[in-house]
């Protein structure tokens, strides 16, 4: 299947979970915020939330400064 991650093509494995795509892009375990279709999605969500095709996924990593 087909989803677009952060406007971009991304292609997934079907039934593919938010969780899986974390782990995919080595985010997991780090400080990333994740909206589906524009919707929020919480962390303890990830695992049991299955992605579909032309889902719009982005995902965004907080990054400390100063």
């Amino acid at each position: 299947m087909q989803i677009e991650l952060n406007g971009k093509p991304h292609p997934l494995p079907d039934g593919a979970t938010l969780e899986q795509l974390i782990a995919g892009l080595s985010l997991a375990g780090k400080a990333v915020a994740v909206a589906v279709n524009r919707q929020v999605v919480p962390g303890a969500r990830w695992p049991s939330h299955a992605l579909a095709e032309a889902d719009k996924v982005d995902v965004v990593r907080a990054i400390g400064g100063g």
